[in-house]
């Protein structure tokens, strides 16, 4: 049965978002780990105050621009993280205007951050806590060594305007052994100097269910587990039955008789492959394969005939949720098997 929906959109299944969130709150508070979900995912508050309802301490961002989308579009939302070196005047000024509204932390890991914050936030009234991002494996942002996040703490300590906050660390698949044996030797180090870390903050929803083997860590930042992807059904971590967004797309041609056009392409089910084969899996057909996209088609391809019909609808679990949702104003809500909101995606598109 066709929704009464005009394709191609965005789907949201609230009553499984609403299932992922409680699973992994529910194994955080078996362990004391407080949840700090990041919501790049959805950019919706509506799901961020889900989340809240749930047991969340707080919300990342990645963005200053992402933040106040969300501080805005919430009065609920009262403790930010934002998981980005921040540089430039502008980006400092709204800063410090987010900084006088609510709980806020940032991160950096090298000097030059640091002492652009400290110059700006020097003759503020409001100090703004800072955490020393690690590298612990995924080499992205992050100091590389224990010894450096113990010196760049200092610096913070040291640096008007400034609060030390702790630790931070986006570590890659399965790494907990090296997030407990960096963070506990960059921890000792810190209070050596006699210092305080408030919190130790890991994330990733790969390895959420392994978070408890890196007891250092105080605080977990699960993303996509919210909506959950193709790559992480991939990644045996979910199920089709766990993925909460899905595009529905509506068959534009049957060319021939193993090949289907469908409405849906780059242009929302976006090109991010994360190491797969095609772009997106059709729920109920494994035995189709999304081959191919041009900027508004998608290529479904099968083995034997494919069995569509023009006109027929078909939803699709994109393989990375995070970028489809960037993609859209609005998505649909579906609560009970059935439309029931439109909601908009405030933070769609703030990048800076």
């Amino acid at each position: 049965m066709n929704l009464p929906i005009e394709t191609p959109a965005v789907l949201v299944d609230l009553d499984i978002a609403r299932r992922n969130v409680r699973a992994f709150q529910a194994y955080a508070d078996r362990h004391g780990i407080r949840v700090r979900p990041h919501i790049k995912t959805h950019k919706l508050p509506q799901m961020a105050e889900l989340q809240l309802e749930a047991g969340a301490v707080g919300i990342t961002c990645q963005k200053v621009s992402e933040a106040e989308a969300m501080v805005d579009g919430s009065a609920r939302i009262k403790d930010v993280l934002i998981t980005y070196n921040i540089l430039g005047e502008a980006k400092l000024a709204r800063l410090a205007r987010l900084n006088e509204r609510l709980t806020l932390s940032v991160v950096a890991d090298n000097a030059a951050v640091v002492d652009g914050l400290s110059d700006y936030f020097s003759g503020a009234q409001k100090p703004l806590t800072v955490l020393v991002e690690c590298n612990t494996g995924a080499d992205r942002c992050g100091v590389a060594t224990p010894d450096e996040a113990a010196a760049l703490a200092r610096r913070i300590v040291e640096a008007a305007g400034l609060r030390f906050g702790g630790l931070m660390t986006y570590p890659p698949v399965g790494a907990a052994a090296r997030v407990q044996s960096f963070m506990s030797e960059a921890r000792r180090l810190i209070e050596a100097d006699g210092l305080q870390v408030p919190t130790v903050t890991s994330g990733g929803t790969p390895s959420m269910m392994q978070a408890a083997e890196a007891p250092v860590a105080t605080e977990y930042r699960p993303g996509t587990y919210i909506y959950n992807d193709r790559s992480l059904v991939a990644r045996g971590v979910a199920t089709w039955d766990d993925c909460a967004l899905t595009v529905l797309a509506t068959v534009v041609s049957v060319p021939a008789p193993n090949r289907a056009i469908i409405d849906a392409g780059s242009k929302i089910l976006t090109s991010d492959l994360l190491g797969l084969s095609g772009y997106g899996h059709v729920l109920g057909r494994d035995d189709i394969r999304i081959d191919q996209l041009s900027e508004e088609h998608g290529r479904l391809v099968s083995d034997g005939p494919i069995g569509l019909k023009v006109g027929e609808q078909l939803r699709v679990v994109p393989n990375h949720a995070c970028v489809v949702t960037n993609m859209v104003d609005a998505v649909h809500v579906i609560e009970g098997g059935e439309p029931k909101a439109e909601w908009s995606v405030v933070a769609r598109g703030h990048v800076l």
